[in-house]
């Protein structure tokens, strides 16, 4: 249940936001793909901050969090006979 209350919560911020902005729901496509990069790349600060507050190198939360989540796993190809597929 306070999953689904912090939900409502982060969409009532979101709400307000959108209303200071004068920017109506649903948003034009653009607006709202911008808006879901920033919740992306903003899902990232803290495992990042956290990396760099263990004085890690920030490429470990690189490779281990941030390139495989925004990213995605990159599909591999299929080798046929051989033969690399492209």
């Amino acid at each position: 249940m306070k999953l689904y209350l912090m939900s409502l919560g982060a969409g009532l911020l979101v709400g307000v936001i959108y209303s200071l902005l004068n920017v109506r729901s649903p948003a034009p496509p653009i607006i709202a793909l911008v808006g879901l990069l920033g919740i992306l790349v903003g899902e990232q600060i803290v495992p990042f901050a956290k990396t760099l507050w263990s004085n890690e190198p920030a490429v470990i939360s690189w490779i281990n969090q941030i390139k495989p989540h925004m990213f995605g796993h990159v599909p591999a190809g299929k080798a046929n006979d051989g033969e690399r597929a492209g």
